[in-house]
């Protein structure tokens, strides 16, 4: 585990998942496209935990975050998403996973942030992975499309990891499925002792 406030900071022995795994593959994603979803703010407080998680980052300013694009290895898996870690303290990581709670509890009817609307918001079994998790699915309004977007998110003492997926083609399949949140956990126990 790692200390409290101890970075996961790419070059001091990369903690994220990379290349084939589980059937994902993993890359790394550019500063600038991890950039771009910073600081959305939701149009209701209570919702804010949601839009910060959609922008790729945690409400609580994390010590540092590594970020990965997933894309599957089979051509009939049309689940595609990312990832990302977030390094807290261990107080701030369970204060990170008890407002996402509130926040999927108290907004069922979604929010908006930078013009985007998300009309709905519901709670999903989450896995029985690391310390704590919640995983929930959120339906984005892109025009006149709805787009339902699953996130799991896993706690491991003060690391957040965060699993967004989408399928255009089954949105119950939307979710990455557990053998890489697995796969991403057991990298983080191995590199952190």
């Amino acid at each position: 585990m790692l200390a409290a406030g101890e970075a996961l900071l790419p070059g001091e022995g990369d903690h994220a998942i990379t290349g084939m795994t589980a059937g994902f593959d993993a890359k790394k994603i550019s500063t600038a496209e991890v950039d771009a979803g910073r600081g959305m703010q939701a149009d209701q407080k209570v919702c804010q935990p949601l839009a910060s998680l959609i922008g790729g980052f945690t409400r609580l300013p994390a010590v540092s975050t590594v970020h990965r694009s997933l894309k599957p290895g089979e051509a009939k898996n049309a689940t595609v998403g990312s990832m990302w870690l977030a390094s807290h303290s261990q107080d701030d990581a369970s204060r990170v996973v008890k407002e996402l709670r509130a926040a999927v509890a108290a907004c069922p009817k979604g929010f908006k942030t930078l013009g985007l609307a998300y009309g709905k918001v519901e709670s999903l079994p989450a896995p029985k992975l690391g310390d704590e998790a919640v995983c929930y699915r959120i339906t984005g309004d892109i025009g006149k499309q709805k787009l339902p977007m699953t996130y799991t998110v896993v706690r491991s003492g003060g690391v957040i990891a965060v699993f967004y997926g989408v399928n255009m083609l089954d949105p119950k399949q939307a979710a990455i499925p557990e053998p890489v949140i697995k796969a991403q956990l057991e990298k983080i126990a191995a590199t952190t002792g």
